[in-house]
């Protein structure tokens, strides 16, 4: 990836994008991007003609191609949702066990935390109702339950009972 960066080289690979949907993929690689706790490249996509940031731990076959590119202009990619979050982000309440706040930490600031009792706190978490959420919320587990709004907690309750349905076979 390095050497495709310096050198101009056109870079291919199958990317499994959101969903599942596998393609491949050959892209002019421009810089690495860390966000979050993920990191990308950004390019411009030859099969898209347009640039893309692609996950790297989504892309498999990675292969530095003999063809070099010449590079094109292009602005660094904007990577501050803020203003895109406040629009589409609520918050929800949350009531957690201690042993996870340093994991939900990850996501909403010491200041949304209640104490509730000596074991327990209610939270107001950010959250955007779709599935990205939905299995943060599901993956702290027994440690976490969802008190409102009543819509996403019975949401979360149709996946859980979804999830203990695999199991009954």
């Amino acid at each position: 990836m390095k050497v495709a960066l310096q050198e101009n080289k056109l870079l291919s690979f199958d990317y499994i994008a959101h969903r599942g949907n596998k393609t491949t993929r050959v892209v002019e690689p421009y810089q690495l991007v860390l966000k979050s706790t993920h990191w990308y490249v950004y390019g411009y996509c030859l099969k898209r003609n347009d640039f893309r940031l692609f996950r790297l731990s989504r892309m498999s076959t990675l292969q530095k191609q003999k063809e070099t590119f010449i590079p094109r202009d292009y602005q660094k990619p904007k990577l501050e949702f803020a203003d895109v979050l406040a629009t589409l982000q609520t918050n929800i309440k949350i009531r957690i066990h201690k042993s996870i706040v340093d994991r939900v930490l990850d996501y909403c600031p010491y200041e949304n935390f209640i104490p509730d009792d000596k074991e327990h706190y209610i939270v107001s978490f950010p959250f955007i109702e779709n599935d990205y959420y939905y299995d943060i919320v599901l993956s702290f587990g027994d440690k976490c339950e969802c008190l409102e709004p009543l819509h996403v907690r019975e949401k979360m309750k149709q996946r859980i009972y979804d999830i203990a349905s695999l199991y009954k076979k």
